[in-house]
């Protein structure tokens, strides 16, 4: 997975994927809670909105939101569900593969 080859120095593979498995949980519990909610693009990429960078420990948007779709996570599909409702666009698949995202809450998007 993508989001495991962004090692900090020294930091050993099974080190990073064990950090970026809490970092996931921590998203789905923030979005079981309504901490963090999922925003929609205009083109359909999706970014998490309210994803604290402590949080996230260096794990993109795209990359979380791949990792907990490929896993059926139910927190992630509702949170999926009520932005496609509010904002009247849904996902685009097309859009999460090119890796389109946003480093600010949804306010800009690119593949930068």
């Amino acid at each position: 997975m993508a989001c495991e080859t962004v090692r900090k120095p020294g930091q050993t593979l099974q080190d990073r994927m064990r950090e970026v498995q809490r970092a996931l949980a921590r998203l789905e519990s923030a979005l079981t809670q309504g901490r963090v909610r999922v925003k929609i693009a205009p083109n359909g990429a999706v970014t998490f909105a309210g994803w604290s960078t402590t949080d996230r420990d260096d794990v993109s948007d795209v990359c979380a939101y791949r990792s907990l779709a490929a896993t059926g996570s139910s927190a992630l599909r509702m949170a999926v569900t009520r932005a496609e409702a509010s904002s009247g666009r849904r996902v685009n698949a097309q859009a999460v593969a090119a890796g389109y995202h946003s480093h600010d809450g949804g306010s800009s998007w690119g593949r930068h």
